[in-house]
Order: structure tokens, then C-alpha cells, then sequence
């Protein structure tokens, strides 16, 4: 077993025009001061983090992380979340997720997704060249307007959509190989992968491919109902990045998992902040623990109530809380009194003195 890493924080929520939080050399002064070890770095913005550049050089790459060193913080995890979700668009979201590319390819879809594509290639580049092994990302979606489905669920529709899903991911998905890095799929509601059903689907449509994991959020899981203790239990092997984020369902009876078209604060399923709200950090630390995961526990501050930087500062503190420092050694191995075949059978009876 290893110990997990951490903490870390997703700085997609935090990223602003004002000082500290406009350049990256401030977030990260400002993240270290909060007592976070990494930074889970957002790809979309060049004043922060220029992607195409690191892409293609090391010398960027190599001043990057001098600078986070300066405050003793490293990068966990680049993200793409937003050019992932651009790698599958279904037309009734083109209007929505155009504003996720550059002003000169709104309006142009193809650019649009060609523009994606080579984002998440830059990606895998630079993760190289920073010596990172694994990435965040959405899947995009091309079946989500028909998830409860009426008329009802046409099966070869839904073949198609995972089938082209997977046809557009496995190149990205080999270059992340060549670079060797994981790419690391959060399961979101919004994206056709958004549980271990649908992730079990596309990792078929791509052979298994050795890439293709997931980012394990249990507020999305428990905002659809699920048993997200079971979850890791049943993909532990593909989870290869960890969000810290808490949420909460609150039986209703008037409205559920849909939301019913309400503001987050009035929704029965919400997000918060970490001990705020329902999920059992406890006992997913503990799974990863035994598990031996391998990365990072990240915050993702998302909270329907609790400002921002208070959920960063406490956030920080209960990441190290939970973080089990795993034991090198069994708690009874001092009770160990002999070994060997010819011992066992002995205590067996097998064989006598």
C-alpha cells in the first residue's frame, strides 16, 4: 500500500481578475498558504498556463515549475475539461459549450472540434514534459438529451453515439499512451460518461485501452443515487484521480435527481463543501488507502452555500485529516512465530515430530 498524496486543489473555481488570483504565480503563493502541496491546473486560460507552449517546449515547462517551487507546490494534474467536452457536442449544445472555444471557431463546429482534439494533444505533451501521469477530462456527449429517453430508448441510436464516442478518443487516447499518461475520464452527469455503466461501454468501444480511466468524484454519484463506496470497489483498478468534493440529497416532495430546473441552493441533491455534506470521506479514504492509489486527493470546491476561499482554507485542513499514512508493516506481525513449509504442516497434522 501507499499513502495518498495530497492535498491538492482544482484551481478552475478560483482563477479571477483580481490579485492573487490572476496570475499563476499568486494562485499558487496563495493555495501554498493555505497549506495545499499541489495544484490541479486548468488548461484554458494562456495568461495562467499557456498549453500550446508547453506542449512544445521544456524550457517553458521547466520555468513553470520553478515557479510553483518557489512556494513549495507542485502540479498533481493539468485539465481539460472544457476542450474535453468540445470532443463531443450534440447539435442541441452548440449554442451552450461554443463560448468553451476560441472566439474565432464559435459558430464553426468542425473547428471547433478539431481545435479540441489538439488541445487534448497539446495536453498529453505537456504532461510529459512536466513529468506528470495522469490528466483530467470530461468525455463530451452525444446521447445526453435522450438519458430518459421518450419516445423510448433506441438501441441502435445509443450504439452509434458510443461508438462514434469512442472512434473520436482513441487517437487522444494513444497519445496519452505515447506520452505515458493516463487520461482520467470524470464521471459528470452532462457527459455520456457518467457512471460505471456508461464507462464500461466506451472503455469496450476503445479495446480496453491501457489510457482510459476515470476521475473519481463521489458527489456525482451520490447526486444520481449510487453506491459510491461500490463503485471503488468495482473500478478501483481504473481510478487514477480523486476530486474531494461533498454533496448532499435531501428527500423532496416535489422535486429530485433532475433538479426540477431550480437554482443549486434549492435543489434536494446539491453540492458542498468537504464535511458539509453527506458523502463518507472517511470510509473512500480508506478504500483508496487499501487499494493503493496511486494519485492525488485534489479539492474541487463547489459549494451552494460556503464561500469560496473558506471552503478552499477548510478544505485543505480535511484532505490532511483524512489522508491515511499506511502502515509499512501487519499490526500482529509481533505475534509471527514461525514459518516455513515444514511448520505448516505441522500445525496441520501432516507431518510429526
Amino acid at each position: 500500500m501507499r499513502t495518498l498524496k495530497g492535498p491538492s486543489i482544482f484551481l478552475a473555481q478560483f482563477i479571477g481578475e483580481d490579485a492573487p488570483f490572476n496570475t499563476l504565480n499568486g494562485l499558487a503563493g496563495w493555495a501554498a498558504g493555505l497549506g495545499f502541496k499541489a495544484i490541479q491546473l486548468p488548461t484554458g486560460n494562456p495568461a495562467i498556463f499557456d498549453l500550446t507552449l508547453a506542449a512544445s517546449s521544456q524550457t517553458y515547462c521547466d520555468d513553470i515549475q520553478g515557479i510553483l517551487a518557489g512556494h513549495g507546490v507542485c502540479i498533481s494534474e493539468l485539465s481539460t475539461h472544457l476542450q474535453g467536452q468540445l470532443i463531443a457536442v450534440h447539435p442541441a449544445y452548440d449554442l451552450a459549450f461554443d463560448g468553451f472555444a476560441p472566439p474565432a471557431l464559435r459558430g464553426n463546429p468542425a473547428g471547433r472540434y478539431s481545435w479540441a482534439v489538439s488541445e487534448l494533444k497539446n495536453a498529453a505533451q505537456a504532461s510529459q514534459r512536466l513529468g506528470l501521469t495522469a490528466h483530467a477530462t470530461f468525455s463530451g456527449s452525444l446521447a445526453w438529451p435522450y438519458f430518459y429517453p421518450w419516445p423510448p430508448r433506441n438501441t441502435l441510436m445509443l450504439d452509434e453515439a458510443f461508438a462514434e464516442l469512442a472512434l473520436r478518443w482513441r487517437p487522444i487516447l494513444d497519445a496519452f499512451d505515447e506520452a505515458g499518461v493516463d487520461l482520467c475520464y470524470e464521471l459528470h452527469p452532462g457527459e455520456d460518461l457518467h457512471d460505471g455503466v456508461t464507462f464500461e461501454r466506451f472503455l469496450a468501444g476503445v479495446d480496453n485501452h491501457p489510457r482510459c480511466h476515470i476521475l473519481f468524484d463521489p458527489s456525482h454519484l451520490h447526486l444520481q443515487q449510487m453506491d459510491y463506496l461500490a463503485f471503488i470497489d468495482h473500478y478501483h483498478s481504473r481510478i487514477r484521480a480523486f476530486h474531494v468534493k461533498d454533496a448532499e440529497y435531501r428527500l423532496s416532495g416535489r422535486s429530485g435527481v433532475y433538479g426540477g430546473y431550480q437554482s443549486w441552493q434549492d435543489r434536494a441533491g446539491r453540492f458542498r463543501s468537504p464535511g458539509d455534506g453527506q458523502i463518507d470521506f472517511s470510509a473512500i479514504f480508506s478504500k483508496l488507502a487499501q487499494y493503493d492509489f496511486p494519485g492525488w486527493a485534489t479539492l474541487e470546491w463547489e459549494c451552494c452555500l460556503k464561500d469560496g476561499e473558506t471552503g478552499a482554507r477548510e478544505g485543505a485542513a480535511f484532505i490532511t485529516q483524512h489522508i491515511i499514512p499506511v502502515a509499512d508493516r501487519a499490526f500482529d506481525d509481533f505475534a509471527v512465530t514461525a514459518d516455513g513449509l515444514q511448520h505448516a504442516r505441522r500445525m496441520l497434522g501432516l507431518e510429526r515430530e
